[in-house]
Formats: C-alpha cells, structure tokens, sequence
C-alpha cells in the first residue's frame, strides 16, 4: 500500500510549476529507456530535470508517481513493494529522488526492472552508496551525470538567448570568431565575474541574498551527512575536513602535501585519501591526477575545490590562482580526461597542454610545445595561442 503522505506529497510536487530553463541534459537523456539515473551534486538541478520530464511527457498526472528517499513518509518503505503497487494500480511513470538514502536500493530497482513494465528514473548525489551500488546495475540502467551549470548555460538564464556550445577542437582553432560571436548578444566578462560568484548552481535564481548560505548548507550536508554516514566520521574529522576546504579556497595552486594535510585533519594518508576521493564524489573537491606517467607515491594529486561559488562561500579574499584553476577544471572536467602536466598547469586528453594565467601571461613556459595554449583570464577575445579563460565555459 503506498500511503495517503506519499500520494498527497507527489500530487503537490508534480503540480509545481517549474522553471521554463531546460538544462543541456535533457537532450542527452533517451526518455525511453526503462530504468534511467541522474547522478549528480547537490542543488544542481536534478530534481527540476525528473519534474519537468512528468509535466512534458503526455502522461496522466494518475500514471506518475514522484517519491523522495528523504522523506519522513519513506523511512522503512520497501521500494519494490510500492513499485508493485504502483504498477498494479496502473502507473506507469516512478521518479524515485535522492535514492541513495535508500538502504539496499541498487537489488530494488534490478528487480523492479526485471519484473514490471514500468519506467523507473532515479537521481541521487554522486557521492556515498551511489557509487558503491551504481556498478551492479550497469548493464540494466542507463545512468547520466549532471554537472553544475556551465557559463553558457548561466548566460542563458541570465539573458533569456541561446548560446551554442563549442567543442573544445573548434575553440582552441577559432576561439576569436568564437569570442566575437558571443560578444554579438552579451558582455562575456561581466557575465563571467557574476557566474564566478553565484551561477554554478541554478538555486541562485531562488534568491541572491540567501544564497552563499544555502551553499554553506550544501557543503555541511555533504560532509556531516553523507560523508559522515559512509566513512563513520567523527564530529572533530568533519570540521577538519571543512578546514581542508578552507586552506583550499585561500592558498596558491599546490599539490597536496601529504605529511601536512595528514597532520592538519589529523588522520594517516590513506584514510584521508579516502576522505577527498568521496569529497571528489561528491562534487566538493577535484582530485587532478598527474598525466604521461607523472603519478607516484611523491608525486600525489593536485587538489582544486569543483566550482568557483565554494571559494566564495568559504573565504572572503579567495586565491586568484586557485580561481582560475578551478574555473578551467570544472567547465572541461565533464567532458574531457583533466591532469596536471611538468610543462605546464594543465594536460587535457593527452594531448593539449594548457597554462592558466592573467592578462599577461605568455606562451614563453610552452615555447616547445606545438599544442601548448596559453589561457588568460581578464581578457574578453585572444590571439594565437592565448585564448580567454571565459571561452572555456561554453563547452556544454
């Protein structure tokens, strides 16, 4: 039996009026596979991605049923019982959200899949039991990721136009009609300085004032929930993990110092290690990895925060260089194999070597690399091989 809460609480959702703004997603995604997954951050969007879906798919508002695992209605609750009586009832739409608060699901939805004809499609944080389960259900579901919002999509909130995305070939061979082509509707840079502030998560449109604490409150529920509940964190470890971010936000691009991180969340090498791969799950942190053989046992990763909006949300005078840097990775890291390279900042497929920097920076560190980029920030249209850090944001 599927209780009054639970059908009263869908019926509520489903009937919301949703934003008008589609995420690039929505394209990608074949709406006729039976079991579908959204994995993703928090606030991203995914919730908006499953409800706008019900509202555009032609289906009785009686043949969907929206549930979310972190309910109070939900605590116990068998999901196949209920996708069974789901199904008998008629339905033929589940949206099953933040599935990953959901004990034992990844054996729930293969069974499900295996027995009704019913479309499932679930979304969950990437990080915690997501990432443990999503393997066994590789070969029955098809699972998307959501990253936070690109600077185009951003700019296409913010002013209502469309926006072509560029392949990363296109721009790194055209990259000045490109720039010149954007520079027709909108101001590249002033939209660029906004969405280092507050574009990575589409719940800045909810209200500006609120919105570096609602981001506060992603990065403490992804820590002192999920994370917490993965690994057993002790309280003391979660607010060092917190410090870790911190010193993140406000010092120069390095990679990690073992023994002085160790120390400073007080914990051996490898647990912490553990701790940031999940952070890195959870869209907290990039872990970038050395490229052409560069990772050993001395050489560990490099560490970034996942998206500007954390700098500003964690420290008032964030590090320019860690900025850009973090900018770079986020906006190529959903599409593109992200290392860090001995001849420049950055090793981007195996291939391309790019060097991030202001204005003024040069090619003189690539001078020997016939596929080196020099990418400035503060600088609206390049020339040659030096190519605006903005540009880089219109990759999806």
């Amino acid at each position: 039996m599927i209780s009054p809460i639970l059908r009263q609480t869908s019926a509520l959702i489903l009937a919301r009026r949703q934003p008008e703004y589609r995420r690039f997603l929505h394209t990608r995604i074949d709406f006729g596979e039976q079991l579908i997954g959204i994995k993703g951050a928090r606030g991203c969007g995914k919730t908006t991605v499953l409800l706008q879906h019900a509202q555009s798919c032609g289906l009785e508002a009686s043949r969907i049923l929206y549930i979310a695992c972190d309910h109070p209605a939900m605590v116990d609750v068998d999901l196949y019982a209920l996708a069974q009586t789901f199904y008998q009832e008629g339905g033929q739409l589940l949206l099953i959200d933040e599935i990953h608060k959901s004990k034992g699901f990844a054996v729930h939805l293969k069974a499900i899949r295996d027995t009704f004809d019913l479309q499932v499609i679930f979304s969950g944080s990437s990080a915690l039991r997501l990432e443990h389960e999503l393997a066994d259900l590789s070969r029955r579901a098809v699972v998307h990721e959501l990253p936070v919002l690109s600077l185009r999509e951003f700019m296409e909130i913010e002013t209502g136009q469309s926006f072509t995305a560029y392949a990363l070939p296109d721009i790194l061979a055209n990259h000045a009609n490109l720039a010149a082509n954007v520079m027709q509707t909108v101001r590249p840079i002033e939209q660029f300085k906004k969405y280092l502030r507050y574009g990575a998560y589409p719940f800045y449109r909810e209200s500006l004032d609120n919105y570096t604490s609602k981001l506060l409150e992603v990065i403490n529920l992804t820590i002192d929930s999920d994370l917490a509940s993965l690994y057993s964190i002790a309280p003391d470890k979660r607010d060092k993990l917190k410090k870790l971010l911190y010193m993140l936000c406000s010092t120069d691009p390095v990679e990690l110092n073992i023994s002085k991180l160790s120390a400073g969340v007080g914990t051996s090498w490898p647990t912490l290690s553990r701790y940031l791969d999940s952070m890195s799950a959870g869209s907290l942190v990039h872990s970038v990895r050395g490229g052409s053989g560069m990772r050993t046992v001395n050489k560990p990763d490099k560490l970034l925060l996942d998206n500007t909006n954390l700098f500003y949300a964690l420290c008032a005078s964030p590090n320019v260089g860690s900025l850009r840097e973090s900018f770079f990775v986020s906006q190529l890291g959903y599409q593109h194999q992200v290392h860090y390279h001995d001849k420049g900042d950055f090793l981007v497929d195996d291939r391309w070597v790019f060097e991030i920097g202001g204005a003024g920076k040069t090619l003189k560190q690539l001078a020997n690399h016939p596929e080196g980029y020099a990418v400035v920030d503060d600088v609206v249209i390049g020339d040659g091989r030096r190519i605006p850090l903005w540009l880089f944001g219109m990759l999806y």
